[in-house]
């Protein structure tokens, strides 16, 4: 059984399709998600990401190279989405960030949402209000589970700039939550 993105990545290397379709699987919806939040688009960002699979997949001899899948298929796909949005207009590649829609998956149980309803939907609301760069950043980390490092390379910006977005995005969300001590809901997260 695959378990590691390195296992699936050997596998694939070697021609494996199950390997391919667990990758896949595990990567489609967030990549997805990742590319809408900069085309602003289902179908486009759709489109882009099956793109960035079957170019992994016709180039799967060299996959061995790739140190970090996880970093690569983000970086595909957002290098692929600005250029996208470069061909339909110059504008928007200059600030692909400014009109981000980012959707927050609630994973909570029934018992929890019941009980907590309300402040989920006041986090919600103060996610959603983040400037859009640090919109995406928190959800990069905290939805996509993504490292500081591994963000940074995405987005090629310096892990500081990660640190100080990231501190922002706790900041506007504790106050909107009116909590003094955010480590409860946000646990420090290594940065390499």
């Amino acid at each position: 059984m695959l378990d590691s993105v390195k296992e699936i990545q050997i596998a694939i290397s070697h021609g494996d399709e199950h390997a391919f379709a667990k990758l896949y699987q595990q990567f489609h919806k967030r990549l997805w998600s990742f590319c809408k939040s900069i085309v602003r688009s289902s179908e486009t960002a759709e489109e882009i990401v099956e793109d960035v699979f079957v170019k992994l997949w016709c180039n799967r001899a060299t996959l061995v190279n790739i140190e970090d899948l996880t970093v690569y298929l983000y970086v595909a796909v957002k290098n692929r989405a600005l250029n996208t949005l470069s061909r339909k207009a110059q504008e928007l590649v200059t600030s692909p960030f400014d009109f981000l829609e980012i959707e927050i998956e609630g994973k909570i149980t029934p018992y929890d949402a019941l009980v907590n309803a309300e402040m989920m939907e006041r986090m919600r609301k103060a996610i959603d209000e983040l400037p859009p760069r640090c919109k995406m950043i928190f959800k990069l980390i905290r939805e996509d589970g993504l490292k500081y490092k591994e963000v940074a390379e995405i987005l090629n910006i310096s892990v500081n700039t990660i640190d100080a977005q990231m501190a922002i995005a706790v900041k506007r969300i504790c106050l909107a939550l009116n909590i003094s001590k955010p480590q409860f809901l946000f646990a420090p997260q290594k940065k390499s």
